[in-house]
């Protein structure tokens, strides 16, 4: 084997594969990342029988081959290379790498030993990659990391006819999303249950503008489908894998079994108190007010004539408090939020009107970038009732209709009001 391509372009492709390698492999041949160069340029891939990463880029192929590197320190390696073209050659069990005046050599791990990458599923249907990594944004941060609840540490894809909609929680609140996408037949009602760490890392790779295929067994049909007059049926989970496949890379991963939360049922019918506030003001006195809020502190609101108390303290420590304008109305005036919680909901619901941010990108203070101007929409009942958080332009998918594309249902915490 010996290919010759650009290392920025090389580059960013490792790192995305070697991304899905195994931290803690069962065996060591899958911490390695195959390199397959043929007539249709060069391949990159890795598995480990649970995720499946592959990318193709253009590349000088001097002799086609077959080499499997290890993974993390080929990445390691690409990162720190001049912005000079690579080039990597076989010879026997070595693999050489060459790039200017830099050279490596790596100790080959045997091919012969590595499992044979997963055919991707049939396609279900294709979806803008930036609206793919909108919808992942909002809706991954409400997705549970508590493995010993498999299910609730997945993203439901829940499929019904040109509505995908996105929805995850973890209990104590609860993110859905719907969006249009483009079903390779109509009337198809389906689900499927995402790892959300998964989706993360697809988010990250995909570009707005480009179709991503989703692909899984979808369990139900057009003919399986309910009327669109009568009640709609909730399809069984799907089983086996789900590829995501867009701009010449492919993930792919195991499903979660089980069955998703009737998470629509979750959302009341209608709420007591009803306020509006200016996003960027209000989501930015929050996070200053919660730096003094501990774990087990939580953030309060108090509403008042044209304005909102905001209330965090430390026992013995510290107390912040900060007033923003609010329209509000309603019997019930006081409600609090763990503080985390409550600043990923604002920073979702805000989402349409400022850049996405990745999953996995720095928030809770670290660099974030400022929300822009726009109102949320804040409803709650009681501090006994889950309240719910929006954006006050998202008019959802259905003209005219009045159910944001959008929302974010929350779990107040009960603490007792002060006179």
């Amino acid at each position: 084997m010996r290919f010759r391509v650009g290392r920025e372009v090389f580059g960013e492709a490792v790192a995305w594969v070697a991304r899905a390698l195994p931290s803690r492999p069962v065996v060591p041949v899958l911490s390695g990342l195959l390199l397959q160069a043929g007539d249709d340029g060069l391949t990159l891939s890795c598995f480990d029988y649970e995720i499946s990463a592959t990318a193709r880029i253009d590349a000088e192929v001097k002799e086609d081959g077959t080499a499997l590197v290890p993974g993390r320190l080929l990445a390691e390696i690409t990162r720190s290379l001049p912005a000079l073209d690579v080039e990597v050659a076989t010879d026997g069990d070595m693999v050489d790498l060459t790039c200017g005046s830099a050279e490596f050599e790596l100790v080959s791990l045997p091919v012969a030993e590595y499992p044979v990458l997963p055919d991707p599923p049939p396609v279900a249907g294709t979806i803008d990659g930036g609206v793919l990594a909108l919808a992942a944004a909002q809706v991954v941060p409400a997705a549970s990391r508590d493995d010993t609840l498999p299910m609730l540490t997945a993203v439901c894809l829940d499929v019904h006819d040109e509505t995908l909609t996105f929805a995850a929680t973890d209990r104590y609140r609860l993110a859905v999303k719907d969006v249009r996408w483009e079903p390779v037949a109509r009337g198809l009602r389906a689900a499927a249950l995402v790892p959300a760490r998964t989706l993360a890392d697809v988010a990250r790779s995909v570009t707005a503008g480009v179709p991503v295929a989703v692909a899984f067994e979808a369990g139900q049909s057009g003919t399986d489908a309910a009327p669109a007059e009568g009640p709609v049926r909730d399809p069984r989970p799907a089983d086996g894998v789900i590829s995501f496949e867009g701009g010449n890379r492919r993930l792919t991963a195991r499903l979660i079994g089980g069955e998703f939360i009737k998470y629509q049922s979750r959302f009341p019918d209608g709420f007591g108190s009803r306020a509006t506030l200016a996003a960027g003001p209000f989501t930015e006195a929050v996070r200053r007010v919660s730096l003094v809020a501990d774990r087990a502190s939580p953030v309060r609101l108090t509403f008042g004539s044209g304005n909102v108390v905001i209330e965090a303290q430390t026992d013995g420590r510290a107390r912040a408090v900060e007033t923003v304008p609010a329209d509000f109305e309603g019997e019930e005036r006081i409600i609090s939020f763990n503080p985390h919680y409550l600043l990923d909901g604002l920073g979702a619901a805000s989402a349409p009107a400022a850049p996405a941010r990745q999953p996995g990108a720095p928030r809770d203070g670290e660099d974030q970038a400022p929300v822009e101007p726009g109102r949320i929409r804040l409803e709650f009942s009681t501090a006994a009732k889950p309240a719910l958080l929006t954006w006050v332009d998202d008019e959802g998918l259905a003209p005219g209709g009045d159910t944001p594309a959008f929302r974010y249902l929350v779990v107040p915490l009960r603490i007792p009001a002060r006179a």
